[in-house]
């Protein structure tokens, strides 16, 4: 397969290259080549483009000694590879490496360097595969999007060892992408998570203006949407380079905001010019949180830097362990390579940069400065460089995994067999004409555990299985810094999301040593809801207590809830609590009055009773009938003693009781005082010349059927009622929201009317006869009694009415047992009271000459 690079092929069989490269890189020969790409250097110095001349090659600067490592990483992978007889038997694994110098145009330079190859005339056609089979790196996800868009059209595959966009997940774009980090996409939820865990819903957040950062801001506006878990106090977009007037606006906005937690998707760079405006303006109170590209940055690390920093935290690069890996670096020696300009061109400028001297030829400017030239048998073991600190690999250990799961792949290719093959007729590939695009399909498939006991293997995105540490920034008392890890955060398909942190080891850089509170607003504790704020995020909001009937039983609750029927809203309003059950009890003072007025008048029913039976010889008990006397007594008594069924908590029996026994017992004393009206008047008629035939119709016989049929009537209404639509007791909702009137319902009105007549209509036509015997001689005044009786009666009976129906709840039982009582004190006083003062008092009017009416005063 041809791929595109500075290359002529003419019409002949040779090809050339139409320019060479300066790059920097090292290599080593074998049978499978892999390529790599590395950030040895930090920036390249451009020349200028006038093209009056032919274009200088861009220059390197800055050494950067922890991407030299990754570079001897890959190299230390390889050779380890070689010397393993269980993985890739019979096979050399070789490698170049080049240096991207942090630039994208350098890269893409290597790149063509790698797949083209760098001899300047090939004497064959241009044919066959690239000059590497497989490539490591690159290290900067814009680098790795531009590249995996070439690469990609040939299904060269792509590893990178630190590229963490979540656009490279898109396999319709970069089909032959792969990468051992995770994608800030699990960054972005892992930080949620973290987020979560402290209940910082107000935050701020800071990215740096590359796909790195724009790609992780889109990532977490989007999951930050979802998850609900939160708000953005303000987004910015950290320039390239140092502008200190947008630095110092982006600064304004972060002092002046609420939010006291701080996420930043940006290189350490960014984090440099950020930080001198922060030291400038003294912003401190504030709770960073580093995303992985500047997590462990050193350069940060500083007693400058700490008062702001300190206590960071930070998602990092799982970290591994990779045996005999510092014996390897200590082992490097810039050894002359046939090929000065290539070779081993980066470790000679690691040993310059270590040593400070100069290979020979050395420049004339070191000549004059007095520079000393390097000899190559410097001892690195005399020097401490952070390179031989093999005790935190993170990026190190992705290239390390990354090697590993190629070198896999290729050996699951080479151990297929010839007509099991996933290819076409069931063929196999070949190392002599192996293809890239072969390679890629084993690598999809690839699953291992590294010695460190970590699996390899990446998901349909070519995303690898997501797992990240937790580090945290711990500023020491002596002023020095350590980050440690305080936890771990993994995902997989089955579990989600899974967060183990070590809260008690963390170091938090405020005076409470404790987490910062980051809200908007503060959470809305039980008992009430959130209102949001208009016009702000949803994390803005006022908590408003729930209305009454209404419970919230937990924080931040979105709406207030309804108790069920018989429920009522605590005055916190954070549960639902059994409504009061309010009926007319004998344990209050309503009850307990009612109760001893009832008690009180069964008592006088009694002593009146006594009395009338003591002196039933007496003229004034003989001439009042006093076999009615006592039957009116004892339905008096009655009537006293039915209040009582209309006081305690309802029951069905007492329901069905409490009107039928007040109905019959009213009728019986009614019927009573009825006959005695209609008696009052016979005789009177039988005292007139020819009317003595009248009394013959008002015997006791008479007299006591009369009373026993009128109260069977009333019985029969009673029974009627009951058996139609018995009253039960009714949990009554409606008078009041917060309590259960606990009543008698009556069933059938109709039922309870025409009980309510009957005795009115008794009522009535006693007081009518009454009222027409009231002249009568007063020896037969008894009818003056009964006719103020009853009209105590039915002016007691008549108010009652409107009384009952507006009277909420048990105060409509208490108007029912007031109007029971009033009516037989009244029939009791009004009857029996003159009849007691004078038989007591005035034991000489108790005579037959005096109640006759002869020579003695009227009653």
């Amino acid at each position: 397969m041809g791929v595109s690079s500075p290359v002529s092929c003419s019409l002949s069989s040779s090809c050339q290259l139409q320019g060479q490269f300066d790059l920097n890189g090292m290599f080593k020969a074998g049978d499978v080549v892999l390529g790599g790409l590395f950030e040895v250097h930090y920036y390249s110095v451009l020349p200028s483009m006038s093209f009056a001349s032919k274009p200088q090659q861009p220059s390197c600067k800055g050494f950067d000694i922890l991407g030299f490592k990754q570079s001897q990483t890959m190299a230390f992978a390889i050779e380890e590879i070689n010397r393993n007889s269980n993985l890739l038997p019979n096979v050399t694994l070789g490698y170049s490496l080049y240096d991207n110098c942090a630039t994208l145009g350098v890269a893409f330079r290597a790149v063509l360097s790698l797949v083209s190859g760098r001899q300047e005339k090939v004497d064959q056609q241009c044919l066959g595969s690239p000059h590497v089979l497989a490539i490591v790196g690159d290290s900067i996800s814009t680098h790795c999007i531009a590249i995996s868009s070439v690469l990609g059209l040939y299904k060269v595959p792509m590893v990178s060892y630190f590229a963490t966009c979540s656009c490279l997940s898109d396999q319709q774009r970069f089909p032959s992408f792969f990468r051992t980090i995770p994608s800030d996409a699990f960054q972005v939820r892992a930080m949620l998570q973290i987020l979560k865990r402290f209940g910082w819903t107000w935050v701020g957040l800071l990215v740096s203006d590359d796909d790195y950062g724009l790609y992780a801001a889109r990532s977490f506006h989007s999951d930050l949407a979802q998850s609900g878990g939160g708000c953005l106090a303000y987004s910015e977009v950290l320039p390239w380079g140092n502008d200190p007037t947008e630095f110092r606006r982006i600064v304004n906005v972060m002092k002046k905001s609420t939010a006291h937690v701080v996420i930043v998707f940006a290189h350490r760079n960014h984090i440099l010019h950020l930080m001198e405006e922060v030291i400038k303006q003294n912003v401190t109170g504030l709770q960073w949180m580093a995303s992985e590209a500047w997590t462990l940055s050193a350069i940060l690390q500083t007693p400058h830097l700490m008062p702001y920093l300190g206590g960071t935290l930070g998602i990092a690069i799982r970290r591994g362990e990779i045996p005999g890996l510092r014996e390897f670096l200590l082992r490097m020696r810039p050894e002359k390579d046939p090929d000065h300009s290539y070779g081993n061109s980066i470790v000679r400028q690691f040993w310059e940069d270590t040593f400070q001297c100069r290979f020979a030829p050395p420049s004339s400017d070191w000549v004059d400065a007095g520079g000393r030239l390097c000899t190559g048998q410097e001892d690195l073991r005399n020097v401490e460089l952070s390179i031989f600190d093999v005790s935190d690999l993170r990026p190190d250990y992705n290239v390390y995994k990354a090697v590993y799961a190629l070198a896999h792949a290729l050996d699951d290719m080479l151990q297929c067999v010839p007509g099991r093959g996933p290819f076409s007729g069931h063929s196999c590939a070949s190392l002599q004409r192996v293809e890239p695009w072969q390679l890629l399909y084993y690598l999809e498939r690839v699953n291992f555990t590294t010695a460190f006991g970590d699996q390899v293997s990446f998901d349909e995105n070519g995303d690898a299985l997501p797992i990240y540490d937790v580090m945290n920034w711990l500023w020491l008392p002596d002023g020095s810094t350590k980050v440690q890890n305080v936890g771990v955060v993994r995902e997989s398909a089955s579990t989600g999301g899974e967060l183990t942190l070590d809260e008690d080891k963390i170091f938090w850089n405020f005076e409470s040593k404790k987490p910062p509170q980051s809200v908007c607003s503060e959470s809305c504790p039980p008992g009430t809801r959130m209102a949001r704020r208009k016009g702000k995020p949803v994390c803005c909001f006022d908590c408003i207590l729930c209305s009454e009937g209404k419970i919230s039983n937990q924080t931040d609750a979105m709406e207030c809830t309804s108790c069920p029927e018989d429920f009522w809203s605590n005055p916190q309003r954070d549960h639902c609590v059994p409504k009061s059950m309010e009926f007319l009890s004998y344990h209050e003072p309503l009850g307990i009055s009612l109760t001893t007025a009832s008690l009180l008048g069964t008592l006088i029913c009694s002593i009146v009773l006594g009395i009338f039976m003591y002196h039933r010889t007496t003229p004034m008990v003989r001439a009042n009938n006093s076999e009615l006397s006592f039957l009116l007594l004892l339905s008096l008594k009655l009537c006293f003693l039915c209040s009582l069924l209309f006081i305690g908590r309802p029951r069905l029996w007492t329901c069905q009781l409490r009107h039928a026994a007040f109905g019959i017992s009213f009728v019986l004393c009614v019927s009573c005082i009825l006959v005695k009206t209609m008696v009052v008047l016979a005789v009177f008629k039988a005292s007139k010349p020819g009317g003595g035939s009248s009394l013959k119709w008002f015997g006791a016989v008479q007299q006591r059927g009369t009373v026993l049929a009128l109260t069977s009537i009333q019985a029969m209404i009673c029974t009627a009622w009951l058996v139609s639509s018995s009253p039960v007791p009714y949990k009554n909702t409606q008078y009041n929201t917060d309590k259960i009137v606990y009543e008698c319902a009556v069933g059938s009105k109709v039922g309870f009317a025409v009980l309510l007549g009957y005795i009115g209509l008794l009522a009535i036509l006693s007081f009518l006869l009454a009222f027409l015997a009231r002249n009568l001689p007063d020896n037969f005044n008894e009818a003056k009694l009964i006719t103020f009786s009853m009209l105590i009666f039915c002016a007691v009976w008549v108010a009652f009415i409107p009384a009952y129906v507006n009277s909420p709840g048990n105060y409509a039982d208490a108007v029912e047992v007031f109007a029971i009582l009033a009516s037989s004190f009244g029939l009791l006083v009004a009857l029996f009271g003159p009849k007691c003062y004078i038989i007591l008092l005035r034991p000489e009017r108790n005579t037959k000459k005096a109640v006759m009416g002869r020579g003695t005063t009227k009653i």
